[in-house]
């Protein structure tokens, strides 16, 4: 059993392990405790940022300053297990291969934790794949967009190490996550429209990713989170259209062709993704005529339904990271 003295209401008092469980899937988790926060960092604002942004998902509310990456850079993407965040290699402005990273618990400044594969320029924007002690990230721009796939143990520091590789090289692919699959949807694979392929691998192995179905129209830069049972993949941008408000759905466990789910508030893309399970919290990115927003709105994973008002970064920006010491991929 485990005592909360300082809370109240439903999280007060002496707990079970019923009332842990329940209290988790009910979205009652004390706010403090890895579960609850996501992570927004770097980007482009218009200037290249370091900036790492906290929230608490299961609240609405504007984001608060968590501290700075070891370095000014966009095209970035985060994993995280339910204690730690990785964000990887970006464009700041040339080529690296740096990865750093940060503790959900203690807000603070990032940390150096290894190097990937290669220099990038970047992986578009959002998050890889992970599960609670795997990070993973598929293809990336070198100058040249690559399928490698590489990984790293969240736990440890170092180097990333190969995975296999993806369908086709691609960047700018976006993840969603259960705690035994990864998949990533959309992308740039050369074609301003982007790619409606999505692909999936099983995070505990290593090997090629394989197809996993189709989103519901083609294009990259879309925002991917989810649940430990649903993917949702948000916003995005396609040529001549320019940014959209789609947000689309699928079972992870299963394959087949996403499905509609609503609409987010606002067209949308470059916009980064991170949830608890239980909510999809959409922060930042380009809306029409180019322009960098702080915007934040959220929607229920398990249900349909369109974007809701969240609150504001502490600065506009695309190209930036997100991760959450709860998301799909954390077992509870």
């Amino acid at each position: 059993m485990a005592q909360f003295p300082n809370k109240t209401g439903p999280n007060s008092g002496v707990w079970t392990l019923e009332d842990v469980y329940n209290a988790r899937i009910s979205d009652n988790w004390p706010e403090t405790l890895p579960g609850n926060i996501g992570l927004y960092a770097g980007g482009n604002d218009p200037s290249l940022a370091n900036e790492i942004n906290s929230i608490t998902i299961s609240t609405t509310g504007n984001a608060t300053d968590f501290g700075d990456l070891t370095s000014s850079r966009s095209s970035i993407q985060g994993v995280g297990s339910r204690t730690r965040s990785v964000f990887s290699a970006g464009f700041n402005p040339a080529n690296n291969n740096v990865l750093d990273y940060v503790t959900f618990a203690s807000a603070g400044n990032a940390i150096d934790f290894g190097d990937m594969l290669t220099n990038y320029e970047g992986f578009g924007s959002g998050s890889g794949v992970n599960d609670n002690t795997r990070g993973i990230w598929g293809g990336g721009y070198t100058p040249t967009n690559t399928n490698t796939i590489q990984y790293i143990t969240i736990a440890t520091t170092g180097n990333s190490i190969d995975f296999g590789d993806l369908l086709a090289a691609n960047t700018g692919a976006n993840g969603a996550c259960s705690p035994t699959r990864g998949v990533l949807a959309g992308g740039n694979p050369g074609s301003g429209a982007g790619t409606n392929v999505m692909q999936y691998i099983t995070t505990q192995s290593t090997g090629n990713a394989i197809d996993f179905g189709d989103l519901s129209g083609a294009r990259r830069l879309n925002g991917g989170s989810s649940s430990a049972t649903r993917g949702i993949f948000a916003g995005g941008y396609t040529s001549p259209t320019g940014s959209l408000n789609v947000i689309d759905y699928i079972t992870i466990s299963s394959t087949g062709n996403a499905q509609d789910f609503g609409d987010l508030t606002t067209p949308t893309s470059n916009s980064s993704t991170t949830s608890n399970t239980i909510r999809a919290v959409i922060g930042g990115g380009n809306v029409p005529a180019g322009i960098k927003t702080d915007k934040i709105e959220f929607v229920t994973i398990d249900t349909l339904g369109n974007g809701t008002d969240f609150g504001d970064l502490t600065y506009g920006t695309q190209g930036h990271a997100s991760a959450s010491s709860g998301d799909g991929g954390k077992t509870i």
